[in-house]
């Protein structure tokens, strides 16, 4: 098997992981997993994908390249490129992967400021006199 490329975004978030065979290392911009994610639910969050799969994170050796965004939507993102990859290294876990939204791309944004307005939506106090 050779490398399998995924790409995941959630808001201004783009990761690109790489999945190739290993021993289980998790790179991210150059550190190290626990380093780079240090809650746990976010790794939890991360590692979702091959839990479902029934498939070790061991065997793989996962270096993810992230940019913009912040630490959450870096997580989603990360998640959903590791789903995409794992789907291209086999296509039979494509109902695995459906059913609790991992391929689903999360595609809310920040809406802009309106002119004329204090935000997006928010308004000026109103004064009647």
């Amino acid at each position: 098997m050779q490398e399998k490329l995924g790409t995941g975004r959630r808001k201004t978030a783009v990761a690109s992981v790489r999945l190739r065979p290993g021993s289980g290392k998790i790179d991210i911009n150059g550190k190290g997993f626990e380093q780079y994610f240090a809650a746990k639910l976010q790794r939890d969050l991360i590692v979702a994908p091959f839990k479902t799969c029934n498939t070790s994170f061991d065997k793989y050796d996962i270096i993810i390249r992230v940019r913009g965004g912040g630490l959450e939507g870096q997580a989603v993102a990360t998640r959903l490129g590791i789903a995409r990859a794992l789907l291209q290294e086999n296509e039979t876990r494509k109902q695995d992967l459906r059913a609790p939204g991992f391929l689903t791309r999360d595609s809310r944004k920040r809406e802009r400021k309106k002119y004329g307005l204090a935000g997006a939506r928010k308004r000026f106090q109103f004064s009647k006199r």
